[in-house]
């Protein structure tokens, strides 16, 4: 039974009775109940699903030979055991820029269509269906494929509380989606969308169909006791056929196409021309950094604070892949929309707060696993970070240094001193004296407690040093 034999199911699959993923070692696995197995059946039989597992826009999937299956699962329970490509990191829709999750709905949305076009439909709309690798969107749940008997898309209201609504709440509001998305693993419910439009907002792009008429519904199902499932029981005997359901989807598919956010200016938009670093400096920064990531190849690398991307992209011979975390928004979108445009699979950018990384939520907190249980790095860059979290979020030193070695990678990091230009903008704001040890010789000596230091160099301010250091223990 060899890998099987620790194998360990999924979290965040327990909610489909008809199909369950298992981790084995480094396979991912699922398993399908029988009737689920024939709804394998018919997608293997179609035109579109080995089109876009071809196009990388579907997980690769194959399914496993019953002589290689032995000891997986019961096989009157389970007949079929299918084996997915593993993606490289997970992450969640609150992780995402709003250009990210607006191209993960459209994939969504163009496969629903594709499976209409051929007698299949999805049996939800979850956001969570959907992963990244790198810069392009991936649709993961095979299980969500099913035989079309006729009626509206089942999945209607989940995509509109984990797509469309945080989509228009961005759009049309400028309200980060993210906190309402990390607070509910189900999305936002009709209501509270409603209740966060005005009464102007009706006249914004689909919130008078998707949002007001959609809570009105809702209300109305309440008061006379009837739920979704009654609504679409009778729109199926009303003979609410395919070419209806494709129609209703094409509509959602061209609203979401043409949200747009438009957020105000970011400073770390163009931090890269603004920054106080000479020519001379950036250069020497980028020959150390490229001459420190180069002594050990990383499976998975962590950009710490990345702003534009520009050095993970330089990263990225160096790692098979990489992470990169910012906390602001507009940075990350405009690093992805660059990334995408060039197909890049290799870096996946995501909006994070470092000092609130996301917790661990949904059933008995371990639906949705925490950022840190999921980042096991080989390599971590902190570049012109650490003073944004010693100075800018009060997080003591010997705090800043413990976590970054609890990461556990080779680590690459830019100490700032307390005169250089970037520090003292920060310290122009907190009291004269709050932060005595924070100095280059404290941080070097909390390095060197906690790492083996195998390289520095002091750019040629003198206001800046860079560190190559492996971890003690």
């Amino acid at each position: 039974m060899g890998a099987f034999e620790t194998s360990t199911t999924d979290p965040g699959s327990f909610r489909d009775p008809n199909s369950t993923v298992l981790h084995a070692g480094a396979q991912v696995l699922r398993l399908l109940s029988s009737a689920a197995a024939e709804d394998w059946q018919r997608l293997t039989e179609t035109t579109f699903f080995g089109e876009r597992v071809s196009k990388g826009d579907v997980v690769a999937t194959e399914q496993m030979q019953q002589a290689d299956r032995q000891g997986i699962a019961d096989e009157a329970t389970w007949p079929v055991v299918l084996r997915h490509e593993r993606i490289p990191f997970v992450s969640y829709p609150y992780e995402w820029s709003f250009s990210q999750l607006r191209d993960a709905a459209t994939l969504h949305i163009d496969l629903l269509l594709d499976a209409l076009g051929e007698h299949l439909t999805m049996k939800d709309g979850y956001a969570y269906n959907l992963q990244f690798r790198g810069a392009a969107p991936v649709f993961i749940d095979i299980g969500s494929f099913e035989h079309y008997r006729g009626g509206p898309w089942a999945g209607y209201r989940q995509f509109c509380q984990t797509f469309l609504f945080p989509l228009l709440l961005q759009a049309h509001k400028n309200l980060s989606f993210r906190p309402l998305l990390r607070g509910q693993v189900n999305g936002i419910e009709p209501a509270q969308m409603r209740r966060l439009m005005s009464s102007h907002d009706l006249a914004r792009s689909g919130v008078l169909k998707h949002v007001a008429l959609h809570n009105a519904v809702d209300a109305r199902n309440a008061n006379r006791g009837e739920g979704s499932r009654a609504t679409a029981d009778h729109l199926r005997e009303s003979g609410f056929s395919g070419a209806v359901a494709a129609a209703a989807a094409k509509n959602i598919g061209s609203l979401v196409r043409k949200l747009r956010w438009k957020p105000a200016d970011s400073h770390w938009t163009t931090y890269q021309q603004s920054s106080t670093y000479t020519d001379a400096e950036r250069e020497q920064k980028k020959a150390f950094v490229r001459e420190a990531l180069s002594q050990r190849h990383a499976g998975l690398l962590l950009d710490l604070g990345c702003n534009d991307g520009t050095f993970s992209l330089l990263a990225q011979d160096h790692a098979d892949y990489i992470v990169a975390l910012d906390n602001d928004e507009q940075t990350i979108d405009l690093m992805y929309r660059r990334l995408r445009a060039d197909g890049n699979t290799k870096i996946l950018p995501l909006v994070m707060d470092l000092t609130d990384p996301s917790p661990a939520i949904g059933w008995r907190s371990r639906e949705r696993p925490s950022f840190l249980e999921r980042a096991k790095p080989d390599a971590v860059l902190a570049l012109a970070l650490v003073h944004h979290l010693a100075i800018g979020a009060n997080i003591p030193l010997p705090e800043v240094v413990s976590w970054l070695h609890s990461l556990g990678g080779h680590l690459v990091v830019e100490f700032v001193g307390p005169d250089d230009p970037m520090a003292l903008r920060l310290l122009a704001n907190k009291p004269a004296g709050l932060f005595p040890d924070y100095r280059p010789e404290m941080f070097e000596k909390l390095l060197a407690e906690r790492f083996e230091i195998e390289r520095q160099v002091t750019l040629e301010s003198g206001t800046r040093t860079l560190y190559s250091a492996v971890p003690r223990g």
